[in-house]
């Protein structure tokens, strides 16, 4: 069963299509105008063996932000349809990545319930290229609000903010991999004692 799921969102500010195939090679085509953002959104893609499809035109006269952030509630919105049921899936994943001198720690439930717990360091280059450096927790929490899941990522040390922020989109890629991924154990089983995830 094919487990895709594709959004378009409109606003005066943007417009973005996103699609993702959960059981994809890592196949990414991303264009939101903002090169680190790209970059990132590449990163999560392979890492995830998803593949993904963003396309992102917005306001980019005034800045970044409506780009970002539109971009990623799309993006948790389209993960969340192509869950689907979530039967016979890990549902928990957890991974830590090193980037150099940087470490990510990332675990993940598909609980239904968003919640994000973010922390990493708090001195750091404010840009990298035009990606301002406080929009990472706010992706996070786009990502989260719409894809329903309890997400917590620890950065307890890294210098250089590259490797900062790259590491955390590498480990959440490898963490939503495990944990949607399908459990030959659990074929045909809701992983929650509600019976509802």
């Amino acid at each position: 069963m094919s487990r895709v799921g594709r959004v378009e969102r409109t606003t005066k500010e943007t417009s973005v299509l996103v699609e993702i195939d959960l059981d994809g090679t890592g196949k990414v085509e991303v264009s939101t105008g903002v090169g680190f953002y790209d970059h990132m959104l590449d990163q999560l893609g392979r890492h995830g063996l998803f593949d993904l499809t963003v396309k992102t035109e917005g306001d980019l006269h005034i800045d970044s932000h409506h780009t970002i952030e539109d971009t990623a509630l799309a993006l948790g919105a389209a993960f969340k349809q192509a869950l689907g049921d979530k039967v016979g899936i890990y549902r928990f994943g957890n991974c830590t990545v090193p980037l150099d001198e940087s470490l990510a720690q990332v675990t993940v439930d598909l609980s239904g319930r968003p919640y994000l717990v973010h922390t990493e360091p708090e001195k750091m280059a404010p840009m990298i290229g035009e990606y301002d450096t406080t929009m990472t927790r706010h992706i996070l929490e786009s990502f989260v609000a719409q894809a329903q899941i309890a997400l917590h990522v620890h950065v307890p040390y890294g210098r250089n903010a590259h490797h900062i922020v790259e590491c955390q989109f590498k480990a959440l890629a490898r963490a939503l991999r495990y944990a949607s991924e399908r459990d030959p154990r659990a074929v045909g089983i809701l992983p929650s004692t509600k019976g509802a995830l």
